[in-house]
């Protein structure tokens, strides 16, 4: 069973920050960082997911919800990845696709540690 723990902490602990930063640290920069980690979360949850389609675009809901659109952007990635480690080789949406969870989640635990420390 895949570990999705770290990714799930990183995430939590990322948006529970933007939700609590004033109006003028979310305009300086942190609400745009935090909205392009969770359109990249979303995109690599969707790849995981619907391999062989283009992800669907993910929405600016504004600076004041960029915590919970993260949140809900990395909540669907752990699942994502804890149903492609949970799969037997050769099934799911796309027999071939080659989704290695354990590579996906050290890659998006590493970029959402490194949007934190921009943040």
């Amino acid at each position: 069973m895949l570990d999705v723990t770290p990714l799930q902490t990183a995430v939590d602990s990322l948006a529970d920050r933007l939700r609590a930063l004033p109006q003028s640290r979310l305009s300086q920069g942190a609400a745009a960082e935090g909205l392009a980690l969770a359109r990249e979360l979303a995109t690599r949850a969707q790849l995981i997911e619907r391999p062989g389609e283009p992800p669907r675009p993910f929405p600016d809901a504004g600076q004041f919800a960029v915590g919970d659109q993260l949140a809900v952007a990395g909540h669907d990635l752990v699942e994502a990845l804890r149903a492609a480690a949970a799969r037997p080789a050769g099934t799911g949406p796309d027999p071939d696709a080659k989704v290695a969870p354990a590579e996906e989640l050290a890659e998006a635990v590493r970029c959402v540690r490194a949007a934190a420390e921009r943040c």
